[in-house]
């Protein structure tokens, strides 16, 4: 369960309105802890000062969340069903996958951002996914997961950090900017790595960075000069470090 917006309710941090989108089956299991849960469901109603909420077995749309089963693949039923829940595209709008363009073929996946660039005017895409998968440890990874029947249809777009820029910026977006997780990691404040050290007992050092080393943030921008979008560049990131 994605607990995002939440957590950005009670830091004070929503967005005017927070969208999720996941495949229907999931969202279904969603809705029935949203609806099971009072901690989950009490923040959306008290929200929601429109009458009833909308609801149904893949959907929940309320004034400032929605939570919509599609696939990603689909592009027509994704608009559809994201215009049904009033998606704004004349608003800055940020748009994040988390391990999910791996899953799509490079063709699907260049189509849902090619999409996402051309209909919002000012708009910021953050990637998480897989990266360097073309060495000896990429490889490994890459048979792990498909003996436990997950294929990475995508994976040929992770070779590399600049692979994962270009299918951006050929597919709309104006900047684009990417750093592996282990360098990204390295740039925290000292204090929030000893506290993300504490949570759990690492002793295989090695291991972690070499899996670090294989996932990347990747974030590009389109328009918001006003709002310095494109001012967000990983040398800003280490800069505010």
């Amino acid at each position: 369960m994605d607990t995002t917006f939440w957590t950005l309710k009670d830091q004070g941090l929503l967005p005017r309105k927070y969208f999720e989108v996941d495949f229907p089956t999931i969202v279904t299991r969603k809705l029935h802890c949203i609806k099971c849960k009072p901690v989950l469901s009490k923040p959306i109603v008290e929200l929601h000062s429109e009458g009833t909420l909308q609801i149904d077995g893949h959907m929940l749309d309320s004034k400032r969340y929605a939570i919509i089963g599609a696939d990603l693949r689909d592009i027509p039923e994704l608009e559809e069903k994201l215009k049904k829940c009033n998606m704004s595209t004349q608003l800055p709008t940020l748009l994040i996958t988390e391990c999910v363009l791996v899953y799509m073929s490079p063709e699907q996946s260049a189509n849902l951002i090619k999409w996402a660039a051309s209909s919002f005017g000012t708009a910021m895409f953050v990637n998480y996914e897989q990266v360097n998968m073309g060495d000896r440890f990429g490889h490994i990874m890459i048979e792990n997961l498909r003996r436990r029947q997950c294929d990475l249809a995508g994976v040929e777009t992770c070779k590399s950090l600049e692979s994962q820029k270009e299918r951006l910026l050929s597919n709309g977006w104006e900047a684009a900017s990417a750093v592996d997780m282990m360098e990204l990691y390295g740039q925290l404040p000292r204090a929030e790595v000893s506290r993300i050290e504490s949570l759990e007992f690492l002793d295989e050092m090695e291991l972690l960075e070499q899996l670090m080393q294989h996932y990347c943030l990747c974030w590009a921008t389109k328009g918001g000069s006003e709002l310095g979008l494109k001012e967000i560049t990983y040398s800003s990131v280490q800069g505010s470090g």
